[in-house]
């Protein structure tokens, strides 16, 4: 399977964990990929920009063998509800970009996540051109509204997704399957809570590292999170001016702070969408992050991962900008993990026919 638009890849996490290989990753951005090879030994990363490559560049690139399936999310920000719409944004035409590539490399099945705002009527038209380019060749299921939350992350993250896929190679998907698997939301408790009891262990290539302590009664959430290591990254909490500080610990559970916006979580109730800010191409504004149930201070980016769904040896970048960029702009690893075992079980019940 190949990753495009990778960033971080929280779609080729949940591919690997679905059973998939993934022997080819690919985004033009250095730094949202940055800790590619540290959490994929042996997966191969190229930079380049889609728009200019063809579906035999990238089948020859992934190792000239046929691909079972493409999934990628191209860059939302041309169609995002928080951002301009504008239709002369550069980045909308890598949707195009994408289902091309589809068409041309031919994969038995893929996976296109984007924004709700592609459904808006100003961007409906170009979803709509691009899935009339390969109904020819795939049934296509879609698009389907998915949040997080209902499949277990402890984030309300709503997204949609276009499945499409080779009836002739791939056992037939049903919407419904896809609805109707939801999973009991998880709690910002669940997520996170265990994580106050973790302490600094120094700095290890560039990442904090932190020792969990307290290990006994942790949610089911944070012990399949910990898996079976005996520490984390990237925890460091970010220190406020004590005016800021006293004016968050005012805002309670589940309110938002009337200055800056920044919204308040609630032990026991899910995180809203994290949010990615912008890169230096576009001005480095940093999203608004939420502030911690307990403590009167934004979030760290391993308690983002975690209410997103990342394990925690999973690791992102040194800088905290940067990390939550990479966050903000990923699929949920367990919305990816439970699109693509559906598509693992529907693509390994029809072998290949022999040519």
């Amino acid at each position: 399977m190949v990753d495009l638009f990778c960033g971080c890849s929280g779609l080729g996490l949940g591919a690997r964990e679905a059973g998939f290989a993934v022997p080819l990753s690919v985004d033009i951005d250095p730094v949202l990929t940055s800790s590619h090879s540290l959490n994929f030994a042996g997966g191969k990363l190229l930079l380049s920009n889609l728009q200019s490559m063809s579906g035999g560049e990238l089948i020859e690139a992934a190792g000239g063998q046929p691909i079972d399936g493409i999934v990628g999310g191209p860059p939302c920000q041309g169609f995002s509800s928080i951002g301009r719409l504008d239709p002369e944004d550069p980045r909308r035409e890598l949707l195009s970009a994408f289902f091309r590539i589809v068409m041309e490399a031919r994969p038995r099945f893929f996976v296109m996540e984007n924004v709700r705002g592609l459904l808006f009527p100003k961007n409906r038209p170009l979803l709509d051109a691009c899935l009339e380019r390969v109904s020819s060749h795939y049934d296509v299921v879609g698009p389907l509204i998915i949040d997080a939350a209902n499949h277990g992350a402890a984030t309300r993250r709503i997204r949609i997704f276009v499945i499409g896929y080779d009836k002739g190679s791939v056992d037939p998907i049903n919407a419904d399957v896809i609805i109707n698997s939801h999973l009991p939301p998880s709690t910002v408790k669940d997520a996170i809570s265990d994580l106050a009891y973790a302490t600094s262990a120094g700095l290890v290539d560039g990442f904090d590292q932190w020792a969990y302590g307290e290990s006994d009664g942790i949610s089911e959430y944070a012990a399949q999170m910990r898996g079976e290591g005996d520490r984390t990254t990237s925890h460091r909490k970010i220190g406020h001016d004590p005016k800021i500080s006293a004016r968050f610990a005012n805002v309670a559970q589940g309110a938002t702070d009337p200055v800056g916006r920044y919204p308040r979580l609630a032990w026991l109730g899910q995180a809203p969408t994290i949010r990615a800010g912008t890169g230096p191409d576009k001005g480095s504004y940093q999203a608004v992050r939420p502030l911690h149930p307990a403590e009167p201070r934004v979030i760290t980016v391993r308690e983002a991962a975690r209410l997103q769904g990342f394990p925690d040896w999973f690791k992102f970048h040194p800088t905290a900008w940067h990390s939550f960029r990479m966050i903000g702009n990923s699929v949920s690893p367990f919305v990816s993990r439970a699109l693509l075992s559906l598509m693992y079980s529907r693509v390994h019940a029809m072998p290949i026919a022999a040519e």
